[in-house]
């Protein structure tokens, strides 16, 4: 059940046809001069001249609200000022030299996310976005710490597809996919 607010942001869980997700990602490269914001594991990430970074809108709707994400951000990897190469969870800005991020880019992988409030079990197959537009997350967990809107929104950038914690729950655990029109790979 859940009842306190915890969000993580979108951790990959499986994929539409039912299938376990096995942990596949891309790597892309994140520019350090121009990323001037953490990304966090569970971000969704679009790619800006050339380069991975967080997307900066909720997803509300495909107009002025489109989160043009290539896929979900699940850690990174560079050489530190001693020379060692770091896996790292998030991306801290800051970080100099090539960084490579991982991102699951596959459109029918479902992703498992915590709502900003309950979703009713009518509300299965709604459309949602993220509940605000800042992509945040914690420096010591390397966790995203985004939430869904529980509000229906038609042009929303997810759907539910399935409940993970009961519906109705205060904060409903749900599987969302990332609609088409809001991935760039779809």
């Amino acid at each position: 059940m859940a009842t306190t607010a915890a969000p993580y942001g979108l951790k990959p869980v499986k994929r539409v046809d039912g299938m376990p997700y096995a942990g596949a990602t891309s790597q892309f490269l994140i520019d350090p001069a121009g990323t001037t914001a953490s990304i966090y594991n569970g971000n969704t990430v679009k790619i800006a001249s050339g380069y991975i970074t967080a997307t900066t809108t909720t997803g509300a709707d495909l107009t002025t609200n489109n989160l043009g994400t290539i896929g979900v951000f699940v850690g990174c990897e560079y050489i530190n000022a001693q020379g060692q190469v770091i896996h790292s969870q998030y991306y801290p800005t800051g970080t100099t030299g090539v960084i490579k991020a991982y991102v699951v880019t596959d459109p029918n992988v479902l992703f498992q996310a915590q709502s900003e409030g309950s979703i009713a079990q009518a509300e299965q197959g709604m459309v949602t976005a993220f509940a605000g537009a800042t992509q945040t997350g914690s420096a010591t967990t390397g966790n995203s710490t985004n939430d869904i809107e529980a509000a229906v929104n038609a042009d929303g950038c997810f759907t539910v597809v399935e409940f993970v914690s009961t519906a109705g729950d205060a904060f409903t655990d749900v599987l969302v996919k990332i609609n088409s029109g809001h991935h760039v790979l779809a």
